[in-house]
Parts: structure tokens; C-alpha cells; sequence
């Protein structure tokens, strides 16, 4: 048995889950989210508790097991209290502007980089003098939400000697030395 497969998913009092067919639909205060499942894999509401079960021990239906019962927990969690993302702009002259869901970012290039974010992602920008300039990104899709922050990282990804360019909030950066000293 999965370890994390078989482990229940408790649901708060404002989040509702329906199962039609083979698709999972999650609604609550922070949106709503639905997810198919693939065959082999089933889903048992009783009360305020959700179990994901498989059908057989196939290796398939192994490996969907604890992957199903992690992307319906994401949800439920997501449209409940949600999930949020901090990048930081480390560089000088970098800077990171929104207008809705537009995301100008100066990235030391001889353009700017204009970015549209999907309307399930709120996007907010924060600069305050002596501090790099912040992204925050928050959504209820923690998938979706991976893969805006991915995308908006790719566009200057932090170099290991001085550790300039888009980085996560809190995120430790391994560092090199550089050259060392001339030899004597």
C-alpha cells in the first residue's frame, strides 16, 4: 500500500467535493478546481473524509495512488487557504512593475519583458528602497502556480558568483569563489 496514498484527506466545513464519473470538482472560498482521475483509481466521501483506492496492485495503478491523493489534497487545501509564491529581483537597476495581470520585468537586457499572467493567478509587485524588488504570486492551482513561477524564473536564472537574477524568496543559492588570487 502507498504510504501517502492510503492516507485520508480530511475535508474543512467550506469546501465541497463532488466525484462525477472519473472527474473530481472541488469548490470553496478561493475558487473552484476540478481534476480527472485516471482509470484504476477511485475516490470514497464519507462524511468529512476523503480515501483515494486503487483497484489492483498493478504497477500502474500503484504509481497513480499516491500521486491522485496528493493533486486532490493540493486542492482542496488550494481553494481553502491557497498557495503563494515570493521571487525576489537580486540585481541593480532590476525591477518588476504589474497593470492587472501584466508583469513588466527589467532584467538588465536592452528590453523589457512583458509577461501575461493567467487570470487564476493574482499577481502583485512590492519595492521598497534597500530592497530587491518582489513578485508575489498567489493562486488556488498549486500546479499552475509552479509552473507561472517557473516560467518567470527562466527569464534571468540567479548565476552562481554574484547570485543575480530571479530567485525564491528564502531560497539558499549555492555559490562558487570565482577566480582565486594570482599565484606568487
Amino acid at each position: 500500500m502507498s504510504r501517502i496514498g492510503k492516507l485520508p484527506i480530511t475535508i474543512p466545513a467550506k469546501v465541497e467535493v463532488k466525484v462525477s464519473g472519473n472527474t473530481v470538482h472541488v469548490k470553496g472560498a478561493k475558487g473552484e478546481l476540478k481534476q480527472k482521475l485516471v482509470s484504476g483509481v477511485s475516490i470514497a466521501i464519507d462524511g468529512d473524509t476523503l480515501t483515494v483506492n486503487r483497484d489492483s496492485e498493478a504497477k500502474q495503478h500503484r504509481a497513480m495512488h499516491g500521486l491522485y491523493r496528493s493533486l486532490i489534497n493540493n486542492m482542496i487545501v488550494g481553494v481553502s487557504e491557497g498557495f503563494t509564491k515570493q521571487q525576489e529581483l537580486v540585481g541593480v537597476g532590476y525591477k518588476a512593475t504589474n497593470q492587472g495581470q501584466l508583469l513588466d520585468l527589467v532584467l538588465g537586457y536592452s528590453h523589457h519583458f512583458i509577461f501575461e499572467i493567467p487570470a487564476e493567478v493574482k499577481v502583485t509587485t512590492k519595492q521598497e528602497k534597500g530592497q530587491n524588488p518582489t513578485v508575489i504570486l498567489e493562486s488556488a492551482d498549486k500546479q499552475l502556480l509552479g509552473a507561472v513561477a517557473a516560467k518567470i524564473r527562466s527569464l534571468r536564472v540567479p548565476e552562481p558568483y554574484k547570485g543575480k537574477g530571479i530567485k525564491f524568496t528564502g531560497e539558499v543559492l549555492r555559490r562558487k569563489a570565482g577566480k582565486s588570487a594570482a599565484k606568487k
